[in-house]
């Protein structure tokens, strides 16, 4: 099964009127400076070049308006680089923010799971087609055929679908039990039945629920019907057929479309 949790991540920057001072990678410069007492050296541990870090010390002098590094020459010691008082609180201080701002983002995290459930729900939402039913199921059963395959699907409220797809295309999305897909039916496609105690059918999906809305145009009518679980299932039939079965709000209808009209699509 696919690892689907989402981690939150982040960096720290200091900024002066606008302006950048640094982040992680110049505050360890300073850090690595401290220690060593050596540009070269420092520079080294960060994996800059000796005139890239002069260039980076040289502007976090300038933006902080005063010197954060120094540099002596000669003397007893030979001279040597060192943080000025303001650099190494700097240094104490971005420290201190960058733990805070860790534990920040781990409290994030510890909150986020689950996240990532939503963000392939809002991918879904994005899907664009013309067929008015559209199930997100996954499939519990193949069967396997000499050209086509049977395809079982688990959706929403415990319901089922089947699908008759070609070898071809079960091996070209991968279709085997636990992989996660998309069910398409056309409104058309779906016949629409009531009162069916004792009637044999051959249509392998039958989504029994009631009635929700029931909207007439000029020669056909949309019937949504309810399914439990919350989904619904569309149906486009004459005038003629919902006067005839006596379609109304709350009645109980199923809904019923042969596996061979199911077309099926995988997330990417």
């Amino acid at each position: 099964m696919d690892d689907r949790r989402i981690g939150l991540g982040g960096e720290v920057w200091m900024t002066v009127a606008g302006e950048q001072l640094g982040g992680t990678n110049r505050v360890g410069l300073l850090a690595a400076l401290a220690r060593c007492g050596s540009i070269t050296a420092a520079a080294k541990q960060v994996g800059l070049s000796y005139k890239a870090a002069w260039e980076a010390i040289d502007t976090m002098n300038n933006l902080a308006g005063e010197p954060l590094v120094q540099r002596s020459t000669g003397g007893k010691g030979g001279g040597g680089t060192r943080l000025t008082v303001r650099g190494a609180q700097l240094v104490e201080n971005f420290t201190m923010i960058e733990q805070l701002h860790h534990d920040f983002l781990e409290r994030l995290n510890r909150q986020a799971e689950g996240v990532a459930d939503d963000v392939a729900l809002f991918t879904r939402f994005k899907m664009r087609t013309s067929a008015r039913n559209q199930f997100f199921g996954t499939v519990t059963r193949v069967t396997a055929g000499a050209v086509n395959d049977e395809i079982e699907l688990a959706i929403a409220g415990e319901q089922q679908i089947v699908a008759i797809v070609t070898r071809e295309s079960a091996d070209s999305l991968a279709l085997a039990p636990g992989r996660q897909v998309f069910a398409l039916i056309k409104s058309s496609s779906v016949i629409v039945m009531t009162a069916g105690e004792g009637v044999r059918l051959s249509a392998r999906n039958q989504l029994a629920g009631t009635v929700a809305r029931l909207t007439r145009g000029a020669v056909n009518a949309e019937v949504v019907i309810a399914l439990g679980g919350g989904g619904t299932v569309a149906a486009t039939v004459t005038n003629e057929s919902v006067d005839t079965l006596g379609l109304a709000e709350g009645l109980a209808a199923t809904a019923l479309f042969k596996a061979s009209s199911v077309i099926l699509g995988v997330p990417e």
